[in-house]
């Protein structure tokens, strides 16, 4: 199993973090792998929205649909792939530090299966190198 948690302190208001990351359309600025979302349902986002994303990880292009299974607005965010490469659940959580900081915490984990289970500790890894690099860029994105 993979299970990569990573946090960071954003010196804006939880809502307008939370608003901007629960918008798949700004994944592309700030998720440095992904390269377009998709919507596959109807907007706005909801439970039971779907989103399809095109990225590139180790090297490999990928091609999976997300569906939001979890909700609760300007706290937290589930989603999983719906059909994928890559059993993957990804959660993110916003903690009020004060009215103008925000905890964001990014958690991605998943089960690999086939070759992808050979190099899962070494996928960890670079998931964390990664979501770490994410987590600086929304923040440079929302502070400026």
């Amino acid at each position: 199993m993979v299970d990569v948690v990573t946090e960071i302190n954003i010196e804006r208001p939880l809502e307008v973090v939370s608003a901007y990351v629960t918008n798949p359309d700004n994944a592309p600025k700030w998720y440095d792998n992904i390269d377009l979302a998709e919507w596959k349902t109807p907007k706005p986002l909801s439970l039971g929205s779907k989103i399809a994303f095109k990225a590139k990880f180790l090297g490999r292009e990928l091609a999976y649909v997300y569906e939001i299974v979890e909700w609760e607005p300007n706290h937290k965010l589930v989603m999983k792939t719906a059909q994928g490469p890559f059993p993957m659940e990804t959660t993110y959580t916003w903690e009020y530090l004060n009215v103008n900081l925000t905890k964001m915490t990014l958690r991605n984990k998943g089960n690999p299966s086939g070759f992808s289970k050979l190099v899962a500790p070494f996928m960890a890894t670079m998931m964390r190198k990664a979501n770490e690099k994410d987590l600086r860029k929304i923040k440079e994105i929302l502070e400026n």
